[in-house]
């Protein structure tokens, strides 16, 4: 079977999960929404597209190989925002339009978030019989994206090319296998002048985590919820799913 395998590496990312009260959170490695909206702005298509963002849902399986969950940062956050009564009945299509009251009518909210440094993993996509897209286009759209891409927050955005590839393999670890293999050696392929690669040398992977419906090349030493299924993006709306998760043990 074939599986559409890029890379996400940056200096900071933030793969939020469920967000109640004042404090964001950020998971080590990207969940189903946020890889569905990866897609979705490759693709161009804009979040209140409810019924092709539900295709794209529908039409796809995911796993993520993570390398490195990278090191926590904590983010003392502050905004302005007008109160609900200075924004009845007026339309706000952007941020400025939003922030266009009197200074009296705006309040300061307080946030805590969390990103996560250096992070890096490689993502597997997988097409189900009723995908919208073939992995190809989809590769295609990730090379050259319709909106900017980021990794979960719009300060966050990728720091190496995401270098989409279809690979035919039998796994979604062997497809990974693969991809870090050709990667090792496109590094290999450019040294520096005493021969040494100019990039960091590729990591191998400590985790695969991915979803039901997926084949994923091991067997998974946990199961846990994660509620990042998306309902209706819109209106922010997610619902659960279980994630697997294989540990990479020393030696293995």
């Amino acid at each position: 079977m074939d599986f559409l395998v890029f890379q996400l590496q940056a200096p900071l990312a933030s793969w939020g999960g469920a967000a109640v009260g004042e404090y964001r959170g950020s998971y080590e490695y990207p969940g189903e929404s946020a890889l569905l909206g990866l897609l979705a702005a490759a693709l161009g298509i804009r979040r209140e597209e409810d019924s092709t963002l539900a295709g794209l849902r529908q039409g796809y399986g995911f796993a993520v190989g993570v390398q490195d969950g990278g090191t926590l940062l904590r983010d003392y956050h502050t905004a302005q925002v007008p109160g609900r009564a200075a924004l009845k009945g007026r339309p706000q299509a952007t941020r400025r339009d939003e922030l266009a009251v009197p200074k009296r009518e705006l309040n300061t909210i307080l946030s805590t978030r969390d990103y996560r440094q250096n992070a890096a993993c490689v993502v597997a996509v997988q097409a189900r019989v009723d995908a919208p897209y073939p992995l190809d286009t989809l590769a295609g759209a990730l090379r050259t994206p319709r909106f900017v891409l980021y990794l979960g927050r719009k300060a966050c955005p990728p720091a190496a090319p995401l270098y989409p590839t279809v690979i035919n393999a039998d796994s979604a670890r062997a497809a990974f296998e693969q991809y870090l293999a050709r990667l090792e050696q496109l590094h290999l392929a450019h040294p520096d002048a005493r021969g040494r690669s100019l990039l960091e040398d590729v990591a191998p992977l400590v985790r695969i985590a991915w979803s039901d419906g997926v084949a994923a090349g091991v067997n998974p030493d946990l199961s846990v919820p994660r509620k990042d299924r998306v309902i209706r993006r819109k209106g922010w709306q997610f619902g659960d799913r279980t994630e697997h998760i294989w540990l990479r043990n020393e030696g293995v």
